[in-house]
């Protein structure tokens, strides 16, 4: 079932980290989601590379950097209703 894959890869929180920093900034690259996310080149790696698999980001190369957006407006719309519904949910 595709929904149940594409909300497995939005549970990690630094995959939704990602998402999130991609909505609010626009376009990166690797070391800027690294440095606004806090975790390792090697972990943030693995991760675009899941969330490109899924579809949910595209990276365009830009000299020897890759810059990632997310792919499409239904991403944002998806995660932006998961969080707020778990807001909404604890009060």
């Amino acid at each position: 079932m595709r929904g149940a894959e594409l909300l497995k890869v939005l549970g990690n929180p630094v995959r939704l980290g990602v998402i999130l920093e991609l909505e609010e900034h626009g376009e990166q690259c690797v070391h800027e989601l690294v440095a606004s996310l806090d975790v390792s080149q090697p972990l943030m790696s693995q991760h675009l590379r899941v969330l490109r698999s899924a579809n949910l980001i595209v990276g365009r190369r830009d000299g020897k950097e890759i810059r990632y957006v997310i792919a499409d407006d239904h991403v944002i719309h998806i995660v932006r209703d998961a969080i707020r519904h778990a807001e909404e949910a604890r009060t």
